[in-house]
């Protein structure tokens, strides 16, 4: 599995387009940053087939410091949910494929990787 930077999808669209580096690089941030700004004012982004953008407010509670065992407040706050669309979720399970033993068999759910 890959990191693919931002950088790197720049320099794919605007090969892909025959565009110039720069414009693209423009385009691309100002709808990262409008993405940033309506999810800042509690608006929802819908992108039909790719999937759904919404913030959430996550509610205050009491979590414990796992070292001293310690109660400590959490306080409430904003988070970001995304809801995979329609065209993602078949391309995601598509992609979906058993994996292989060291022995080069496909396992089967439920199926053990190792030696029986």
């Amino acid at each position: 599995m890959a990191t693919i930077t931002k950088k790197e999808l720049i320099d794919r669209i605007a090969d892909k387009t025959n565009s110039k580096r720069v414009v693209v690089k423009r385009i691309l941030q100002s709808f990262l940053d409008e993405i940033i700004e309506e999810l800042g004012h509690g608006n929802r982004l819908e992108f039909r087939d790719f999937g759904v953008f919404e913030s959430r407010l996550r509610a205050a509670r009491v979590a414990q410091n796992p070292k001293t065992l310690e109660r400590v407040p959490v306080a409430a706050k904003r988070t970001v949910k995304f809801k995979v669309g329609r065209l993602m979720k078949a391309r995601l399970q598509a992609d979906e494929r058993p994996a292989r033993s060291y022995d080069g068999q496909r396992s089967r759910p439920g199926q053990s990787l190792g030696p029986a």
